[in-house]
């Protein structure tokens, strides 16, 4: 910890209680946080909070619904990743000839 850091701050509290939102899935408190990061008195944190409060209520579904695209996502990667393996290996030579 810094010199002039106060573990109490507002700036810290605001900051640590985003990724538990996040990991505890708890959408219905999203509403109060960008007011808090505002408060908090740190730019960039109250820069996000503004951008977050554009779309609240599509944030706080997200993170209040159980479902995920975390599947479908990984799917979606898993092929990318074939694809780029793919690249500059097809060719006249691969292709049967009868």
């Amino acid at each position: 910890m810094g010199i002039g850091h106060d573990c109490a701050s507002p700036s810290r509290g605001a900051g640590r209680a985003f990724p538990a939102l996040l990991t505890q899935l708890t959408g219905q408190d999203l509403p109060q946080w960008p007011s808090d990061a505002r408060t908090a008195g740190l730019a960039s944190l109250a820069s996000f909070a503004r951008e977050l409060e554009q779309d609240l209520d599509t944030g706080a579904l997200g993170l209040t619904t159980p479902w995920s695209s975390g599947p479908v996502e990984g799917l979606v990667n898993h092929i990318k990743m074939i694809k780029r393996q793919m690249f500059g290996r097809a060719g006249l030579p691969l292709l049967p000839i009868d």
